[in-house]
């Protein structure tokens, strides 16, 4: 810590305010004051209202600075109209003759990050009390530095911002780029492209859950696979998932060289194919194909906006989305012959491989960006922001 910096504890330049705990009674669809709940803080625009008239410490304003500390976890400076907030709130009712609001939401920042680190690696729901929370301590240089920091950490993380901004927008067009080639192939067809059913083409049949799935000791392996075993490129993640010869006894076995796809639940339409004999569950219809077609080339169909709306269009709706097995057959395929199926898989091969490459640099590149922030507000809190305008090239 540099010179003139002084250590203090959190609660001595800043309170921590709560907001209140509602009845379900008390929310409702409309009112005078808007109720900010956590979900409303981070993402989800579902508001609950309030006529309560409650002591002033109970609302916030625009620009008043907030923390939600339970779950859902971190700062922010309110951007909106006059509302109550909820209990899983905080309010900062900061000293400003002692320490800068924008200074004490970048430190907020880098604690946060400090906190999750303590409570431990995969933990998901970060905790933390007010009380420990007040006692947290923060080094703090005089209010002219504070403002010098803050005015270097807005100028970083706007490029670092700008940086992930054009990054995202990169990623957006290589999946852009694969989806337009794919649905243009299929909706534009070709010369002596013919359409059929799935049932005049090859067989279906639909998995099942054995009553023992453990992985095989002895004798063959089948892998089983479930729709989270589906990845980016249609391929299967086939680790440590494989039937005993017990629970071979009573899996259905999918022969190799199929076509598969999720038709009941939240995924239904996850696509994906098998090189090798599989076992499924029983939400994944298998399509195994007679000579005339490629189940790659049914794997690219499956993936389709119109296939996929095909599916959607004729899946009942009660509880889950679901396709019967019947309806699923009776869907179409246009396809040309095996050599342009051939060549149409070769080539979306390629663009997928193509996109997932893009998108394995640009998340390397992202992951990147907030190490970098993280690594900013490191030196900005230990007194060490010298080396900040270098950091701000990698940024941009």
């Amino acid at each position: 810590m540099r010179e003139a910096w002084e250590v203090r504890k959190l609660g001595e330049v800043c309170r921590l305010l709560n907001g209140r705990a509602y009845k379900k009674s008390e929310l409702l669809e409309d009112g005078k004051y808007p109720v900010l709940r956590v979900g409303n803080f981070f993402s989800n625009r579902s508001w609950y209202y309030s006529d309560l008239e409650l002591e002033e410490d109970k609302y916030c304003d625009e620009g008043d600075l907030l923390y939600a500390w339970s779950a859902s976890f971190g700062p922010r400076i309110w951007n909106g109209p006059r509302v109550i907030y909820h209990y899983h709130i905080w309010k900062c009712d900061l000293n400003d003759s002692e320490i800068n609001k924008r200074f004490l939401l970048h430190w907020f920042d880098w604690d946060t990050d400090r906190i999750r680190s303590e409570q431990g690696t995969g933990t998901t729901m970060i905790h933390v009390s007010k009380s420990s929370m007040e006692k947290r301590e923060i080094c703090l240089p005089p209010l002219a530095e504070q403002k010098r920091i803050v005015a270097v950490l807005d100028e970083a993380f706007a490029a670092i911002e700008r940086a992930k901004e054009i990054a995202q927008q990169n990623l957006a067009n290589a999946r852009e780029l694969f989806e337009s080639y794919l649905n243009r192939v299929f909706t534009e067809k070709g010369e002596g492209w013919e359409e059929k059913t799935l049932e005049e083409l090859g067989s279906t049949q639909t998995g099942s859950t054995p009553k023992k799935a453990n992985k095989s000791d002895y004798g063959e392996y089948i892998p089983f696979v479930k729709p989270s075993d589906f990845l980016k490129d249609g391929t299967l993640n086939l680790k440590n998932n494989g039937l005993s010869e017990e629970g071979l006894a009573n899996a259905r076995v999918i022969p190799e060289g199929s076509a598969l796809m999720v038709c009941i639940g939240a995924t239904i339409g996850k696509s994906g194919f098998s090189d090798s004999r599989i076992t499924t569950n029983q939400q994944i219809n298998a399509f195994i194909p007679d000579d005339e077609i490629d189940y790659r080339f049914a794997y690219y169909t499956f993936v389709t906006r119109d296939f996929q709306r095909s599916v959607i269009r004729n899946s009942g709706q009660a509880t889950l989305p679901i396709i019967s097995k019947s309806k699923w057959s009776r869907l179409s395929i246009c396809y040309p012959d095996k050599e342009g199926q051939l060549r149409i898989i070769n080539t979306l091969d390629h663009l997928r491989q193509l996109q997932i490459s893009l998108e394995v640099r640009i998340n390397k590149k992202l992951e990147a960006l907030d190490e970098l922030k993280q690594s900013i507000l490191q030196k900005a809190f230990t007194g060490q922001l010298t080396g900040v305008a270098r950091d701000l090239e990698l940024a941009s």
